[in-house]
């Protein structure tokens, strides 16, 4: 069904590859930890060999995330990592890196539209995320993997957004870069947009069938008008 920009009354976004660039992140960290195996990759840089890595596991490794939710062992998994964090005095804040471009994107999005978080990450994550940034004033809730019965690719944080800001859920647009994130708000009835900057790819975001698809996420300015 292509994508009707007029339904939209709410924004609900991804953390991971959509807000965080997670994947380039995460390929750095890589590449530094295997700095020792350079001599193996072409111009001993292993930068193509992990991009690849990572987009090949990233629709299994998501299978294997929603296995705990299903056995019902995702409630106890975040709150003992909770517990290690906070009693080992760990922090997250250093980790996550801006996707360029969205701190200027939101204040426009939230002149026109309320917004909301939905990841599969814990809530001490999503809230220290938005807090690094200063992005909180931005978003009316905040669903994280504790926050419904079951967290993406289930339905249930994309429902609950949509109640806690008062949208109906058919008027609500999820984004973000996997096909988990578009299965979740396809199942709930939203509108969905596939972004290209983050860990899918737009052969399997088209096939999960993504009303969109925009190379990055501040390309929603087009795509909606803003």
């Amino acid at each position: 069904m292509a994508f009707d920009p007029t339904r939209v009354q709410a924004v609900l976004f991804d953390l991971d590859g959509t807000l965080a660039d997670t994947d380039d992140q995460f390929i750095r960290r890589a590449g530094e930890f295997m700095r020792w195996l350079n001599f193996m990759f072409p111009k001993h840089d292993p930068t193509q060999f992990l991009r690849w890595s990572l987009m090949v596991s990233e629709t299994p490794i998501n299978l294997l995330m929603g296995v705990p939710d299903r056995l019902g062992l995702d409630g106890p998994l975040a709150h003992l990592g909770d517990w290690v964090s906070a009693h080992r005095r760990l922090t997250t804040s250093a980790e996550f890196v801006l996707m360029a471009g969205v701190d200027e994107l939101l204040p426009r999005l939230r002149q026109r539209y309320p917004l909301a978080v939905v990841t599969a990450r814990v809530a001490r994550e999503a809230q220290t995320f938005l807090e690094q940034f200063n992005l909180s004033p931005h978003f009316q809730a905040v669903a994280s993997a504790q926050t419904a019965p079951h967290t993406k690719p289930y339905p249930d944080p994309v429902l609950w957004a949509a109640r806690t800001l008062g949208v109906p859920v058919e008027n609500c647009l999820m984004v973000g870069d996997t096909t988990v994130d578009i299965l979740a708000g396809k199942r709930a009835g939203a509108q969905t947009v596939g972004v290209l900057c983050g860990f899918g790819e737009r052969a399997e975001l088209e096939q999960t069938g993504a009303n969109a698809i925009i190379e990055h996420t501040t390309d929603l300015r087009d795509l909606l008008q803003v």
